[in-house]
């Protein structure tokens, strides 16, 4: 009897997480692999997700690789400030992101650079604040925007992986306090 009731509660429990598989975007792909220096380490990961959505305006960026970065169920998290001072958000999946974000990158141009990051880790989970300044091309001295992305990563004992980044823009009533502006 007590089988069949841990039996039962296990189910139960991982129904919700199948239920959730079930919905993996049918577009992704594990079969592309990914570049050994993106996934081998913490650093990697991070600096390939900067170098893979920066680029000059009218080049081309290498959406196939951003997939190896993320996991299937990966989610790109935006906040932000309404007008009316109440917080917004907007969840994006990958192929979201890619398919709103891309054209726009592409055709304007866009480079994003760490210049700050704190990093929390237990295990194989990570946390990373990863301050940032985005300009729209490489040589701009002033960044047009700021902010911090909250990046979670996961190694599976075998490579790197992206979970989600969640992100918020520096403005005038939120600057960027300065312990997010050193790499810690």
């Amino acid at each position: 009897m007590k089988n069949i009731l841990i039996c039962s509660l296990l189910i139960i429990w991982m129904l919700p997480a199948s239920a959730y598989n079930s919905k993996v975007n049918p577009v992704w792909t594990d079969s592309i692999p990914a570049v050994a220096a993106d996934v081998n380490s913490l650093d990697g990961i991070i600096a390939a997700v900067y170098d893979v959505i920066s680029g000059a305006a009218g080049e081309k960026r290498n959406w196939d690789r951003m997939r190896t970065l993320f996991i299937a169920e990966a989610s790109l998290i935006s906040t932000g400030t309404r007008p009316d001072g109440s917080g917004a958000k907007r969840v994006l999946s990958v192929e979201d992101y890619i398919r709103g974000s891309g054209p726009m990158l592409e055709r304007d141009g866009f480079f994003e650079k760490e210049i700050g990051r704190t990093t929390e880790r237990y295990g194989n989970i990570v946390h990373v604040f990863s301050t940032y300044a985005s300009t729209r091309t490489a040589a701009d001295a002033k960044p047009f925007m700021r902010g911090i992305n909250s990046f979670q990563c996961w190694f599976d004992g075998k490579r790197w992986w992206v979970i989600s980044i969640f992100w918020e823009a520096e403005t005038p009533k939120n600057p960027i306090p300065p312990k997010y502006l050193t790499k810690q």
